[in-house]
């Protein structure tokens, strides 16, 4: 296909392709002409991908750069190559290993990584300083999170990747489309968990402090019921 078609086809302007060509996430096409390219389903998969990564993973062009050579680079088996994703998904805050608070905080993930047989996951994995950071906000806001706290929201973790999250990726797939894959459903049923997760609260707390809705507010929200 021409390169109008594969705009059509993927609902990305003509100029914002040739943006891509030019940053090298997207492949070039066949050259036929001096002035002619043509274009096929591969294309139209990694605008996709860029698509992900930019409107739902919000990574700047150059993060995203890294991620279209982890595909295209037969040499990365997948588990590296969604790696690579996951990890500019959850850009890790800076350690401080001179604050006695975070060096805690990273020894506790630490423990609790290898207690959960999480043993293969990097040592250096941001998401482990992603951690220990709320961690350290928790104690210093007089919330401590205990052992026990975490472990009970990673045992819900652990169900939800095994049983949904990993089920959603297609590994049969061109890689391009499980990255795809891994992005939307890292972001969006974070969000939505996260969403979830509010409702209970909000369901809960309606029923410890037995609040029911008025008649007639079945359906509305706190604003509307007011």
């Amino acid at each position: 296909m021409r390169i109008a078609q594969l705009s059509a086809e993927s609902g990305v302007p003509i100029p914002t392709i040739k943006f891509y060509l030019r940053e090298r996430l997207l492949p070039q096409g066949e050259q036929t002409s001096a002035t002619r390219a043509e274009y096929g389903p591969s294309h139209l998969r990694r605008l996709r991908l860029i698509r992900a990564l930019l409107e739902v993973g919000r990574l700047p062009v150059a993060t995203i750069r890294k991620i279209t050579e982890a595909v295209d680079d037969d040499e990365t088996d997948v588990h590296e190559m969604l790696g690579t994703a996951h990890y500019a998904l959850s850009p890790a805050p800076e350690p401080a290993p001179d604050d006695e608070d975070w060096r805690d905080a990273r020894v506790m993930v630490d423990r609790l990584v290898a207690d959960l047989g999480w043993d293969r996951v990097r040592h250096d994995a941001p998401t482990r300083d992603e951690l220990a950071q709320a961690l350290v906000t928790l104690r210093r806001l007089d919330m401590p999170a205990t052992r026990d706290d975490l472990l009970l929201h990673a045992r819900v973790a652990d169900a939800l990747v095994k049983e949904h999250d990993i089920k959603k990726i297609p590994f049969d797939a061109p890689r391009d489309t499980a990255v795809e894959a891994l992005v939307i459903c890292q972001v969006l049923y974070g969000k939505a968990f996260d969403a979830l997760r509010r409702l209970a609260q909000e369901s809960e707390s309606a029923r410890l402090f037995d609040a029911l809705p008025a008649p007639g507010d079945a359906g509305k929200g706190p604003s509307e019921a007011e």
